[in-house]
């Protein structure tokens, strides 16, 4: 039988909601791989909006899940309607929605708190055993919720490739291990049934980032049983 993800969206747009690039690539992979992909977000207004042609917090109210089911085609549901049990696995991809409104890390750092919503699904699909494939800045959600996980968000040293290094050792600072991988690659926590992958933490070709979404999507299906 065909393997049924849910994939949780953060909004619509790489600053104040899920990255488009990365939530395409996950669903297309998904399809590829014959899987049935159930949207879902929560029904709850953004932290706030940001022009992406100024890259600047304008004026106005969005709320998520209006703005997720853009990306979904309109066929998307409350994240209060998740049933673990109907479901094989679960991928979040990136963008600053996740650390934004889906948790407070973008204001908080390591000090941040998941939305009550998303922990109880992280926990649940967590505590059945069932695989969890997170993207970009998405695994700190795992590395708040889940002490001692291995996570990766590409490397942990910064330059002009990886902008964003210092989310690792806010990551290893939680208790948990961060592991090096090139863009295309995709890390695997085997006790934790955890892959995760850099995606647009790094500033590389968007195919790279396409195929680390695809590796991370490879694994995350084969470990749901």
């Amino acid at each position: 039988m065909a393997k049924k993800v849910a994939v949780i969206l953060a909004g619509c747009g790489v600053y104040d909601g899920s990255e488009i690039h990365e939530s395409s690539a996950v669903f297309v992979h998904l399809s590829r791989a014959g899987a049935q992909t159930v949207f879902f977000a929560p029904d709850i207004e953004q932290m706030h909006v940001v022009s992406h042609t100024k890259g600047q917090p304008t004026e106005g109210k969005r709320n998520v899940l209006e703005e997720s089911a853009r990306i979904a085609r309109g066929n998307i549901k409350d994240v209060n309607d998740l049933d673990v049990g109907e479901y094989d696995a679960l991928i979040i991809p990136g963008g600053f929605g996740v650390a934004k409104n889906l948790s407070t890390w973008a204001v908080k750092g390591k000090d941040c708190t998941v939305t009550k919503e998303i922990e109880a699904i992280i926990r649940a699909f967590h505590s059945a055993k069932k695989p969890i494939g997170l993207c970009c800045i998405s695994p700190v959600l795992a590395a708040k919720l889940l002490p001692g996980c291995e996570l990766t968000v590409g490397c942990d040293t910064e330059c002009e490739k990886w902008p964003y290094a210092g989310t690792a050792s806010a990551i290893k600072e939680l208790g948990c291990k961060h592991v090096n991988k090139e863009v295309h690659e995709a890390h695997v926590d085997m006790k934790n049934k955890l892959v995760t992958t850099s995606a647009f933490m790094c500033n590389s070709p968007v195919h790279e980032i396409y195929d680390g979404i695809g590796e991370l999507v490879k694994c995350v299906l084969s470990l749901a049983v």
